[in-house]
């Protein structure tokens, strides 16, 4: 039963389905399920609802209420709401009515001057709610009222007038009862306008700042949209296709009844919100608008076929409204938690008992004092340098969290300057054979910054898989890097399914999210060479430049990967079952490598990853401030050569000074040490190292052919 536990945890389906609920093109699947659930059971219950001159009777009453919706969905998107798109439907078709057949003015023109007449009123509706700041429910229920009363007072007064003409004309017929393709032409002029609408608001500026602005008004504000002709125009937009509709009405029902468009509002909000569109804006597409409206058309339509009342059919709509505006609320406020809760799939981990690291244990790992005495560089000057690195003149870089990289002028370090404003968090740094300083930045990808301090792109995109339902193509988290002697870059990306603020859930789940990836400059071609490892980190090329180590932090392991010999292309464990978790990897001056420990095991720690379900309860249930984290608060530092032996360590008990370490460089007979959480860059010496050797001529100072020294 265990290897069964230990197959399902490692091969979950809910890998998929947390994946697939993070799709963007999942969140209409509910109102796309639903139409076709509502379709076929009506097509079941009622003889003939299914056959091809009902659903073209459907498709023509349909398609000037899926406008209505449309013109809602507008408004609703802008982060606002149109009551009055009832009232401007049924006075548009009045207004078409009256002006094409008494007083006899040319079709197009009539078109043109309705469509007008809508994008008035909905320019006195954006007028007062983004110039004037007024409410919009209020201002568009004001509207409506107005418009209500006025349409009954017209239609009244007209009716004499209408009843004593006749339309004979074949443009008229067409626009009522045509069609295009097979396709009734309201239907048609419905699929035109669905299709822009959805391209006016993805690709347009000005439809995207519709979005925007429905979004966060405050953030579009800083973005430097125009918020107030944004809203404008959106009530603008919404009254024209309500317009629209009306005229397509027009044409096809030759009347204007007291109960022309009444209610109509109620059933576009409904179809708006059943469709999954955001009652706080932003969220949402017109295909959403569009679902919705089908929905609830299907259902009026086939309760008044199987025989209930108008009544009971309002009252469905409105309890649909109800039901789904609590979902819609409920759902936007805890959508994170949900997805969170689904995403995160623990797998299970088996530890062994790691070597002994107390005190006078014998091992290499066993404690001491020997980073208790490191003098502090920058202290109280610098926010987390979670890589450090040091240029042949002898200059001290580092990372920080607000997007920068810092450099302090030897020979002292008392001077500092930004040396490049990047964004995002830069991590590991390299530099390469024109003393270009190439840096990955979590959640960019991998940039460099010339020595002249210009910053450009390395690459932020690589090969996607193929096999993978998530398009992983885009670099989510880089974290370390080294150059090979041919000048191929090759860094670690930790993980595709977590950003940075997310990435210690990566460590709950333990599983192989992450990879490592080739950057060849000379083509400009990146591709993945190793995929499914578990949060890869640390990235070295070897001294005799013929393989890549890298770490396996929550695994606690170096691998190799190998460039060239006979085992070119494959990857294998180096060291095994560390002590701690591990971070960058960087060369020694005599050979070996340095390794940074983040943290350390623990006993109940170890016990926990093999616990997929303790973890899964533990995100579930627990706050994250009291999640059960591998120790953190021990500064360690390990030396291993190129056969995987452990030479020695040096300890910081305590963390004191230097908890988090993340990145050891050694320069000139120095230890640089820099860390995550740290306030300050470390530096202790090495009384037995080269006082001359430096990693950039480590790797560079060599042959023609680029091999390292």
């Amino acid at each position: 039963m265990t290897n069964l536990q230990r197959l399902w945890h490692r091969h979950s389906p809910q890998v998929f389905l947390g994946e697939l609920l993070e799709k963007r093109w999942m969140e209409p699947v509910i109102p796309f399920t639903l139409t076709i659930l509502v379709f076929v059971s009506f097509a079941l219950l009622i003889p003939g609802f299914a056959s091809a001159s009902s659903l073209r009777q459907l498709s023509l009453s349909f398609a000037e209420q899926a406008m209505v919706a449309g013109a809602m969905a507008i408004a609703v998107l802008s982060g606002g709401i149109d009551l009055s798109v009832g009232a401007i439907f049924a006075m548009a078709n009045f207004l078409t009515l009256y002006v094409y057949l008494v007083k006899d003015v040319p079709l197009p023109l009539v078109i043109a001057l309705v469509v007008i007449f809508g994008a008035a009123v909905g320019a006195i509706n954006g007028g007062l709610i983004a110039y004037g700041r007024t409410r919009p429910f209020l201002t568009t229920l004001v509207t409506l009222i107005v418009l209500r009363a006025l349409y009954n007072k017209l239609t009244a007064a007209a009716t004499d007038e209408l009843a004593s003409v006749a339309p004979d004309s074949p443009a008229w017929d067409f626009l009522g009862a045509g069609s295009v393709l097979g396709v009734p032409t309201n239907m048609a002029a419905l699929i035109v306008v669905a299709v822009c609408a959805h391209f006016f608001l993805t690709r347009v500026r000005p439809g995207v700042h519709i979005m925007a602005v429905g979004s966060s008004r405050k953030a579009a504000r800083h973005a430097g949209v125009n918020v107030k002709r944004t809203l404008f125009s959106a009530y603008v937009l919404s009254g024209a296709l309500a317009a629209l509709a009306g005229v397509f009405y027009a044409a096809r029902q030759n009347s204007s009844g007291t109960d022309t468009g009444l209610g109509w509002e109620i059933n576009a909000l409904a179809a708006v919100v059943l469709g999954g569109i955001s009652l706080a804006g932003g969220r949402g597409t017109i295909a959403r608008a569009m679902m919705g409206a089908a929905i609830i058309f299907m259902l009026v339509s086939g309760l008044v076929r199987m025989g209930a009342s108008g009544n009971i059919t309002t009252a469905l709509v409105g309890l649909i409204l109800l039901v789904a505006v609590g979902f819609n609320v409920k759902w936007v406020k805890n959508k994170g938690k949900v997805q969170q809760k689904v995403y995160v799939v623990p797998s299970w981990v088996d530890f062994t008992p790691p070597p002994s690291i107390e005190r006078g244990s014998g091992t290499p790992f066993a404690e001491n004092d020997r980073l208790k005495g490191a003098e502090a560089i920058a202290l109280g000057e610098i926010e987390g340098p979670e890589d450090i690195i040091l240029d042949r003149n002898d200059h001290l870089y580092a990372v920080t969290r607000n997007g920068s990289i810092m450099r302090f002028l030897a020979p002292d370090y008392s001077r500092r300057e930004e040396f490049a404003r990047i964004g995002g968090r830069p991590l590991g740094m390299a530099f390469d054979r024109d003393e270009n300083l190439i840096c990955c930045v979590a959640g960019m990808g991998v940039y460099g910054v010339r020595p002249d301090r210009t910053v450009f792109k390395v690459t932020d995109r690589t090969n996607r898989t193929r096999t993978r339902l998530k398009d992983d193509s885009r670099l989510y988290l880089a974290d370390d890097l080294d150059i090979a002697p041919d000048g191929r870059i090759y860094f670690s990306e930790a993980t595709t399914r977590y950003e940075l603020t997310d990435w210690a859930l990566d460590g709950f789940e333990g599983r192989g999210n992450g990879r490592l990836i080739c950057h060849d400059p000379a083509t400009g071609q990146t591709r993945t060479i190793l995929k499914n490892l578990t949060f890869p980190n640390g990235v070295c090329v070897s001294h005799d430049g013929k393989s890549v180590l890298w770490a396996s932090t929550w695994l606690c392991q170096i691998n190799r990967y190998w460039l060239e010999g006979p085992k070119a292309g494959t990857s294998e464990v180096l060291i095994d079952n560390l002590p701690g978790y591990c971070d960058n990897i960087n060369r020694a001056s005599d050979g070996s490598y340095w390794l940074a420990l983040v943290g350390l095991r623990s006993p109940v720690y170890d016990l926990a990853m093999a616990s997929p379900d303790f973890r899964i309860h533990m995100v579930k249930q627990i706050p994250p401030d009291e999640w059960l984290c591998p120790g953190i608060n021990y500064g360690c530092i390990v030396k291993f050569d190129d056969h995987g032996t452990v030479l020695e360590s040096l300890w910081d008990p305590g963390g004191q000074s230097h908890p988090t370490i993340t990145s050891v460089r050694e320069h000139k007979g120095w230890l640089y040490i820099g860390g995550l959480e740290n306030n300050r860059i470390g530096r202790v010496r090495l009384p037995d190292a080269d006082p001359q050797w430096n990693g950039w001529d480590s790797y560079w100072k060599g042959g023609a052919d680029g091999t390292a020294a």
